[in-house]
């Protein structure tokens, strides 16, 4: 049974690649994420992604992180297999590894305005962030509902991280395995975490040649604050650290330092959020300068609109007009539905640091350690 890699393994396998940079990836034509793996519609859904990902990879990216279905797996799990092998395929040939996520909080609650999830032809409300007016982003005081809430549903989650890892374990497609995105989300925190551990316990006992993460996604700047404890137990399970952040350069800059304590790589698996000041303009080259792995959220305008803002800032500006949110800008994404940029100088200057790291890896050998290796003294 594998554990927890050393500090020195993971900067070993880090360095030994290019700067990792990229998006969370949907094709513009799905919907949502049953859209993008079931049967109904993928051929089409493929054809779509292959010619997204050739422009993600002219832009200067070189992986993306994909979110898997359950459901899917669960009701059509011979095709769903077939399909996700494809769509490993699919990126592989235009030189984009994928970032594979499995757990997911960012749910709704389950009241009277709840949709279960359903195969077969996926609904969209126009002029909401995700497609659905009723969905996680919006302020919710309940617990957001998980297939996993039910016990029998949950082995079979279990079984599903099993197989999925099990068989992809030495998948050189596949560049990390991120076993849960954003636990503790929705008010979820305490009945995630013996979820979260499980998916590590599985994990680690296969031991995959990738390595294992769960982000931070609360964590604050100032070291005063404690990380909420999921999250805590996230990171120090976690062979690379990773991290969500929407919010300023300065806190940025704030977060990343306090995460340097680790010793590890850092990744920011989830960025981007022009309403919220932060921007391609800002985040990228600091990511670059220090090494840090980034995917931003989006990348071609569709039908899951994250171009829009999340409801719950809508909620937030009903209650106060004055609140700092610029909804005059996308919120995510990076090109329009005609591939036309929705900012020509984002992608020049997303260019243009991408050549920088290519060059530094082809001078160096290796990616520069840039600052993430430094620990600041306590």
């Amino acid at each position: 049974m594998g554990s927890v890699w050393t500090k020195e393994k993971a900067w070993e396998w880090y360095d030994g690649r290019p700067w990792l940079r990229g998006c969370n990836f949907m094709g513009s034509d799905c919907a949502n994420r049953i859209d993008q793996w079931q049967k109904l519609g993928f051929e089409e859904r493929l054809k779509t992604a292959d010619e997204e990902l050739a422009l993600a990879a002219e832009t200067g990216f070189n992986t993306i992180r994909i979110i898997l279905e359950f459901i899917v797996w669960d009701r059509e799990h011979d095709g769903f297999m077939e399909r996700f092998d494809r769509y490993l395929e699919t990126a592989h040939r235009h030189g984009i590894s994928c970032m594979v996520v499995l757990g997911n909080d960012c749910m709704p609650p389950k009241d009277e305005f709840y949709r279960p999830p359903r195969l077969g032809v996926q609904p969209c409300d126009w002029g909401y962030h995700g497609g659905r007016k009723h969905s996680q982003h919006s302020d919710f005081a309940a617990m957001g509902y998980h297939l996993l809430d039910d016990p029998k549903l949950a082995q079979r989650h279990y079984e599903w991280v099993r197989e999925i890892i099990g068989t992809h374990k030495n998948d050189p497609r596949i560049v990390m395995w991120d076993l849960y995105n954003e636990a503790g989300n929705s008010h979820r925190e305490k009945v995630t975490v013996s979820h979260l551990k499980e998916f590590f316990r599985i994990a680690r006992e296969i031991d995959p040649s990738q390595p294992l993460t769960s982000c931070t996604w609360r964590c604050p700047g100032d070291p005063e604050q404690g990380i909420p404890e999921i999250e805590r137990i996230a990171v120090e399970n976690s062979d690379i650290v990773t991290f969500h952040s929407y919010s300023s350069y300065q806190e940025n800059v704030r977060v990343i330092k306090r995460l340097k304590r680790y010793g590890r790589p850092l990744v920011n698996t989830e960025w981007l959020a022009r309403c919220l000041h932060n921007t391609v303009q800002e985040m990228f080259p600091l990511f670059y300068l220090e090494k840090i792995g980034c995917y931003n959220w989006g990348f071609v305008a569709g039908r899951y609109q994250t171009y829009e803002p999340w409801n719950g800032l809508w909620q937030e500006y009903d209650k106060n007009p004055d609140i700092d949110v610029d909804f005059t800008k996308w919120f995510h994404d990076l090109y329009r539905p005609n591939h036309r940029p929705y900012d020509p100088k984002e992608i020049e200057l997303i260019k243009r640091f991408c050549s920088y790291a290519d060059r530094d890896f082809e001078r160096d050998g290796k990616a520069p350690q840039g600052g993430s290796r430094v620990i600041p003294p306590r």
